[in-house]
């Protein structure tokens, strides 16, 4: 708003705020600030208050029948206050897929002093590797190797879910799926695909399939789902979970990245040394009333 517009509100008695920063879009309603890298939102004018959703990088996935990689950390927060200043928003980027051992964890998105975790990276198929990592939402283990847990920031409710543990037997030469932001990941047997926990629409009853739909984010209408492990001798490759979740590869094949800015990890890699797909950075929405500004 111009500094005419701001002092003809001022003397109605009515103070708006200025927002910038990201990418706008509207409903009816609200007012949207999409974020999908680092940047800044700025409040002059008035405090404003808005909510909030922070969605943090997925974990990347294993090397060589390697699991899936943990999506990132999911939250939305109702009624925040945004004073008038210059706020810094962090965009998690996402872990990088494992080449020669585990992929890399994902990173913490943040706003307001409010953050996420990062997507825990997964195990791989290499001795000292096998167990996948803690974080929003965990990796997922192969062989005997553990499965990640979720919500590393012990947040209520929690931002995710844990990974698989591997399977117990070998064959299946299958790591098992990586931890979503709605439901754990899937532990491979010789009947069961290793797929990648489901993403999420909703976090504390607070439904923001309105703000994908109206920031055109998100993957099949949700974020955060965890990657399906890669597959050897097993029962096959897993999907990855609703949400953006990466799929694992099939022998010789390298996993899928998780879809850009959902927070999905990244699918496990398949045998005979196929390489983990990345995890997908976060991003962060800002919604706010039309009749704020």
């Amino acid at each position: 708003m111009p500094i005419l517009g701001i002092i003809a509100s001022s003397m109605l008695g009515v103070p708006k705020s200025v927002v910038t920063g990201g990418t706008l879009s509207s409903d009816s309603t609200y007012h949207y600030r999409a974020f999908t890298a680092d940047g800044t939102l700025g409040v002059t004018g008035a405090v404003l208050t808005c909510d909030v959703l922070i969605v943090a990088g997925g974990g990347g996935g294993g090397y060589n029948v390697g699991g899936g990689g943990g999506a990132g950390g999911v939250r939305a927060l109702l009624s925040q206050t945004a004073s008038i200043a210059n706020h810094s928003v962090v965009i998690g980027g996402g872990g990088a897929g494992g080449g020669a051992n585990r992929g890399a964890s994902g990173n913490s998105s943040s706003l307001l002093g409010l953050s996420t975790s990062g997507g825990g990276a997964s195990g791989a198929g290499v001795t000292g590797y096998l167990t996948g990592l803690n974080g929003g939402s965990g990796g997922g283990g192969t062989y005997n190797g553990a499965g990640g847990t979720g919500n590393a920031g012990s947040y209520s409710p929690v931002e995710g879910y844990a990974g698989a543990a591997g399977p117990t037997t070998n064959p299946p030469g299958t790591g098992s799926g990586g931890g979503g932001a709605s439901a754990a990941g899937t532990q491979a047997t010789l009947a069961i695909l290793p797929a990648g926990g489901a993403g999420t629409d909703t976090y504390n009853s607070i439904d923001f399939s309105s703000w994908l739909t109206a920031t055109s984010l998100g993957s099949s209408g949700k974020v955060a789902g965890g990657a399906g492990g890669g597959d050897y001798n097993g029962p096959g490759a897993g999907a990855g979970g609703a949400g953006g979740g990466g799929a694992g590869g099939g022998n010789y094949g390298g996993g899928t990245a998780g879809t850009a800015h959902t927070g999905g990890g990244g699918g496990g890699g398949g045998g005979n040394n196929g390489s983990g797909g990345a995890g997908a950075g976060g991003l962060v929405i800002v919604r706010y009333l039309k009749t704020a500004v």
